[in-house]
C-alpha cells in the first residue's frame, strides 16, 4: 500500500489537484497544482508553480512515514476485526449467557484479543 497521495491530501487544507500516485519529488512537481485563489466566475486558480505550494516534497515524505507508522501500529485492529464472531452471533451468545450463566461471549472475544493482542 503506498501512502504519497494519503500524505498529500493529509497535508493539504487547501483546493489541490494530483495526478497518479507519485513516488519521487520529480513525479510529485509534475503532477501536483494547488489553489491560489478563485477566478470572477467562482472557478478555482491552481498553480503548478512550487513557489505557490503550501507543501513540499520533504513534507510529503515525512507525512507518508507518519500514516505507515500509524497504519502498521493498527494491524491488530484490523486483525481483529475479521477474527470477531458476526454481530449477530455476538448477540446470540451474550443472549445464551445470560440465560445459562455463561462466559461464552465474554471467552470468545478474549481469545480474538489474545491472538491479536494490542502492542504496548
Amino acid at each position: 500500500m503506498s501512502f504519497y497521495r494519503d500524505a498529500v491530501f493529509a497535508l493539504n487544507t487547501n483546493r489541490c489537484e494530483l495526478i497518479g500516485e507519485p513516488s519521487t519529488e520529480a513525479e510529485f512537481l509534475s503532477s501536483y497544482k494547488e489553489g491560489v485563489g478563485i477566478d470572477n466566475n467562482g472557478t478555482a486558480i491552481f498553480s503548478d508553480d512550487p513557489a505557490d505550494f503550501t507543501i513540499t516534497w520533504s513534507d510529503v515524505v515525512a507525512k507518508k512515514a507518519e500514516l505507515e507508522s500509524d497504519y502498521t501500529a493498527k494491524q491488530y485492529q484490523r486483525d481483529r476485526a475479521v477474527a470477531y464472531p458476526s454481530i449477530a452471533e455476538q448477540l446470540d451468545m451474550q443472549y445464551h449467557d445470560k440465560i445459562n450463566g455463561t462466559t461464552t461471549w465474554a471467552d470468545a472475544i478474549q481469545a480474538v484479543k489474545d491472538t491479536y493482542p494490542k502492542p504496548e
